[in-house]
């Protein structure tokens, strides 16, 4: 069971396109009315999707725990991941796996008085959380750690990720139950859902006989099943790794024959150790309940899941490239609706590589729009991003979003940007009015960038080496009323043709 829960939620989409100390909104972001985009004959009008009847958001159930109080418990039981991921730092090396090699677990132990098992164990809550990422060999901070302290749904999404992995740190039963356990343990991890499920709904202990019999008939369901060609996928994104784990290299066997009671009951007591080991089932005298936080990543999933279920377009089976073009007609709230259900309804690393295959086009609009769905994908997407900022067509939108991801109080572009970065930026934008609205919006968009000096803004954006750099240039100066400010747009777009600088 996984859950991505963004950050943000349907408030307007922020401001985010521009140059110098104003920032000009792409077209199509406007989310107020003194902020919209005029109407007439030359902008395409924002269309609303309707919701179908008796759709909507699932409310929060009264009484449920805030960020503000599950956070908290996250941050105690991850504290020795954070307190190794501070001791670290930079690490020039690490394993092929992004483990700690012997010599510095032995050295964090020392450090953090921890035993050396203890030490390494912290690491890989730590690489499994995003408090540290692998790079280039060795290990750095991630951004997560910068936000621990300040940033509730930043932990509790970084906790959403162990316990996605929860069967990785399910202890590895002996060698003598590897046999139908194996394949056992495999087949259960598929049933998860739906024991965390009942243990949510219950929300109270539930004896482990009745987890025991519900297990059984999901277990029995599914051999049942397999004769007839059903297949069920599991949700649970690393039950791979839990058959791997206690498989080893041994081919699986078939089941033909109802698994025998101690082996669901060793099945059994393996989950529950895994889930009380993320901290998402506590278990007591022959029972087990949700914790806390538990209950949060069976909701945040139940969420996700009508989410998927509840967008009004319905553009999730779309690739990037068309659900980017039909949003550039929707309004922000609508749009990031569609942005949400898309990502949620396949994995992340494969959303955010199609969304920056997208941004790489020659549509401007639909490159802007391209990193506001990555902002609802929120940090998962930050390893894809960061390496967009060695491309030229997409660093200036890599650096914004990165920087946004650890300043919440808003970013400012000047700050963020060099001169040639915003530069491009501004060309990029201006395409995007040039393509998808009224050419007379570019001479807001002039004055919003410009500082009172048209000029210089005109120099940077023929030395940007923007393809687009000689063709914005020509259309502001057809649109601009001030005949000084057009005649210099329209040297710089003739130095652009010739080539100078």
């Amino acid at each position: 069971m996984t859950s991505r829960n963004p950050r943000d939620r349907d408030a307007p989409l922020p401001p985010t396109m521009g140059t110098g100390a104003t920032v000009t909104r792409l077209p199509g972001t406007a989310s107020r009315a003194d902020t919209a985009l005029p109407a007439g004959p030359g902008v395409p009008r924002r269309r609303t999707p309707r919701p179908a009847p008796g759709r909507g958001r699932v409310p929060v159930p009264e009484g449920f725990p805030v960020p503000a109080v599950l956070a908290p418990l996250a941050r105690r039981m991850l504290t020795d991941a954070v307190r190794i991921a501070h001791w670290a730092g930079e690490l020039a090396e690490v394993d092929k796996r992004g483990e700690l090699l012997p010599d510095d677990a032995r050295a964090a132990g020392r450090a953090l008085a921890m035993t050396v098992g203890a030490a390494a164990k912290a690491w890989g809550q730590a690489l499994l959380v995003g408090l540290v990422e692998p790079r280039d060999g060795g290990a750095a901070p991630g951004w997560r750690l910068h936000a621990w302290e300040r940033d509730d749904e930043a932990v509790l999404r970084g906790w959403s990720a162990l316990f996605d992995a929860w069967t990785l740190l399910a202890p590895v039963p002996p060698a003598a139950l590897r046999g139908v356990f194996a394949v056992l343990a495999g087949q259960a991890v598929d049933q998860a859902p739906q024991l965390l499920s009942f243990l949510h709904l219950v929300d109270g202990p539930v004896a482990e006989s009745e987890l025991m019999e519900l297990l059984r008939r999901g277990l029995d369901e599914r051999r049942h099943g397999a004769g007839t060609g059903f297949a069920t996928l599991s949700p649970v994104p690393h039950a791979a790794s839990a058959v791997s784990a206690v498989r080893g290299t041994c081919r699986e066997p078939q089941i033909d024959t109802p698994p025998a009671p101690s082996d669901i009951a060793a099945v059994l007591d393996w989950m529950l150790d895994g889930l009380a080991a993320v901290g998402a089932v506590v278990r007591s005298a022959e029972a087990a309940e949700l914790s806390p936080l538990g209950h949060w990543a069976v909701r945040a999933k139940l969420e996700e899941i009508c989410t998927v279920a509840q967008t009004a377009a319905g553009h999730i089976e779309q690739s990037a490239l068309e659900l980017l073009d039909a949003c550039a007609n929707y309004s922000p709230g609508p749009a990031r609706a569609e942005y949400r259900a898309w990502v949620a309804a396949r994995p992340v690393d494969r959303a955010v590589a199609e969304l920056l295959e997208a941004a790489r086009g020659d549509d401007a609009l639909l490159r802007g729009l391209a990193f506001e769905a990555l902002r609802v994908a929120g940090g998962t997407a930050e390893q894809g991003v960061r390496a967009a900022v060695d491309e030229a067509v997409l660093r200036p939108y890599a650096l914004l979003w990165l920087a946004e991801q650890l300043d919440e109080g808003g970013v400012v572009p000047s700050d963020v940007l060099s001169a040639e970065d915003a530069a491009w930026l501004w060309v990029d934008t201006a395409a995007a009015v040039l393509d998808h609205g009224e050419t007379e919006l570019l001479v807001g968009h002039v004055e919003g960038a410009s500082a009172g000096d048209p000029v210089r803004l005109f120099a940077r954006a023929r030395q940007s080496g923007h393809a687009r750099a000689a063709s914005v240039l020509t259309a502001v100066a057809g649109v601009h009323p001030d005949a000084a400010v057009a005649r210099a747009a329209r040297r710089s777009a003739f130095s652009v043709h010739r080539g100078g600088a």
